[in-house]
């Protein structure tokens, strides 16, 4: 299968959701990472998507601006693979052109919370050992984080937080669901 990894485009906003849909369940909003993206703003220039040559939407990954303490960082995900295409690649494809791009674009510090298997090839390691935590239950294995940079979690621990300086304005956010990923554009 042919594919091809891309800028998030406008249309691919409403297939997202579903995609996390068929991918996670809905039970995904109640998790401790999710909280720290509400009315959030996802960082634009690391939105990507996978597509097959005839443009359909195949997968998604977002990062989401964070801070330890006073420490700005980012958080990778939802990163998420059409179900029936799972297995080929993609994600792990998706995952490594991302965090390439982030280098690019200076971010320093990378947290995820998922399957350590997946996300210890491309180096990251245990969150709970550098000191870090979460404001909210969470597996310990399955919270990790990466230096972007050698040595920038020197000195850096303490509690995630939200980046309130990308919070979404109040006029833009969906009323019924407060839900950043349900935006309306506002003239």
């Amino acid at each position: 299968m042919t594919h091809q990894f891309m800028p998030e485009r406008p249309s691919d906003g409403p297939l997202i959701d579903p995609l996390l849909d068929r991918t996670f369940g809905h039970e995904r909003h109640g998790k401790t990472v999710y909280r720290l993206r509400e009315e959030i703003r996802p960082i634009k220039a690391l939105s990507f998507v996978a597509v097959h040559e005839d443009g359909s939407l195949l997968a998604s990954i977002r990062y989401w601006p964070i801070r330890i303490e006073e420490t700005p960082a980012i958080l990778l995900g939802p990163l998420a693979v059409e179900p029936a295409q799972q297995g080929r690649g993609i994600g792990k494809g998706l995952v490594y052109h991302s965090l390439t791009e982030a280098r690019k674009q200076g971010h320093s510090i990378c947290v995820v919370v998922g399957e350590p298997s997946y996300y210890v090839p491309f180096g990251f390691q245990s969150a709970v050992s550098y000191g870090l935590i979460l404001p909210g239950p969470v597996d310990p294995p399955r919270f990790q984080v990466l230096e972007l940079k050698p040595g920038a979690l020197d000195e850096v621990q303490g509690m995630i937080g939200r980046e309130e300086s990308a919070a979404l304005p109040v006029e833009t956010r969906d009323l019924e669901t407060g839900d950043a990923d349900s935006v309306r554009q506002v003239s």
